[in-house]
């Protein structure tokens, strides 16, 4: 299952009143009132005065059709108006010429909408791709480690946030980043760039996990040199699986600690962490590298911290490990869908870009020894 984006919502999208076409019901309000307006008059005896409605119609066909509709919704109440048998324009009760100019009025902000909402979407369009340059999809596989990832960022409408992840093949394994770039939205888009892109230099030509992480902390510095934006700060977690080794290799910059997954139970990989990447530390505090010993259908679960740090409604923080193991049955496919459906279900409302990558490393690798 390939990696996922979108935006921190729950159920990942936008409602028609954030930008998404109106659903069928608001396309069925102009016509439908039209005609109710229309058939009540005639199948009633006294005939009530109702003629004033038809002015919203035109008003309401703005929200959903264009302006060559919203002219027709305009033309057919004007017609109405002046049909005796139905009576709608009876004096003192409708001002024929009000509803006209309203009419002329609804086709002019039709065709402003129409307009703003192509434009929007040739925007966003240009959005999306930068974007996905930045952060593809994950492959299914990369190497021998199958991989599945999810991502929601915070803030609404983006792809990219302030969390990122990659997998990628080199000569020396296979290898994995997590990272957090203080801050979420698109200022810290260009923060994800530099590191994504540092990161997978390395993967060809360094063979050092530690001297990796050292790589990572170079690109921030030198990008916020003179500067020091709030952005060039960031934790980031590093794994290696070295080919026929049998083992995974773990280096963490201020990260959460990663999950094990063997058999029905979940529990924490402990590392000596260093400082996070940009603080200019690297060298007073850096990180170790811890080597574990895996086992046939071992999984490696990593979050950010926008999933362990969630709460409920009473302050409570979401209890990933115990979750983990309740799941822990769930297949490699499915089980990061499961971890997001429970968090969104203990944590209505989630603030901070959310993130978690499975990776299972395949046959060839975990039934060496060393």
């Amino acid at each position: 299952m390939a990696g996922r984006a979108g935006s921190g919502r729950r159920n990942g999208k936008q409602g028609w009143l954030r930008g998404s076409p109106p659903p069928r019901w608001v396309r069925a309000l102009p016509p439908g009132l039209l005609v109710a307006i229309c058939a009540t008059e005639l199948g009633i005896e006294h005939p009530l005065d109702i003629g004033f409605l038809l002015g919203v119609i035109p008003t309401m066909a703005v929200l959903s059709y264009g302006p060559l509709a919203t002219a027709l919704f305009g033309t057919a109440v004007v017609l109405l108006l002046n049909v005796p048998a139905l009576g709608l324009n009876r004096p003192g009760n409708t001002d024929l010429l009000t509803i006209a100019f309203i009419a002329v009025l609804s086709v002019f902000v039709s065709l402003v909408r129409t307009r703003r909402d192509a434009q929007l979407v040739t925007v966003r369009s240009v959005a999306e791709a930068a974007q996905l340059a930045v952060l593809p999809p994950l492959a299914e596989r990369v190497g021998t480690v199958r991989c599945s990832g999810l991502y929601r960022a915070a803030q609404s409408e983006t792809l990219v946030g302030g969390d990122f992840f990659d997998v990628r093949a080199g000569p020396f394994g296979v290898r994995a980043l997590m990272g957090d770039v203080q801050g979420h939205g698109l200022s810290a888009v260009g923060t994800v760039a530099s590191l994504l892109g540092a990161f997978r230099e390395t993967v060809l030509d360094q063979r050092d996990l530690k001297a990796t992480a050292a790589r990572l902390e170079r690109r921030l510095v030198v990008d916020a040199a003179g500067d020091h934006p709030a952005e060039m700060f960031a934790t980031a977690l590093l794994l290696d699986f070295p080919p026929g080794t049998g083992a995974v290799r773990l280096v963490s910059c201020g990260h959460p600690y990663p999950l094990l997954l063997r058999g029905t139970k979940a529990f924490e990989l402990e590392l000596e962490t260093g400082a996070p990447l940009g603080a200019g530390l690297f060298d007073i505090a850096p990180p170790e590298t811890r080597t574990v010993r895996l086992e046939p259908g071992d999984r490696l679960f990593l979050a950010s911290d926008g999933v362990s740090e969630s709460r409920d409604r009473n302050g409570t923080f979401y209890p990933l490990t115990e979750r983990l193991t309740a799941l822990a049955e769930e297949s490699p496919v499915s089980l990061v869908d499961s971890v997001w459906e429970d968090l969104t279900r203990f944590c209505p409302s989630i603030r901070d870009d959310v993130t978690m990558l499975l990776l299972t490393p395949g046959e060839e690798e975990t039934n060496r020894t060393d």
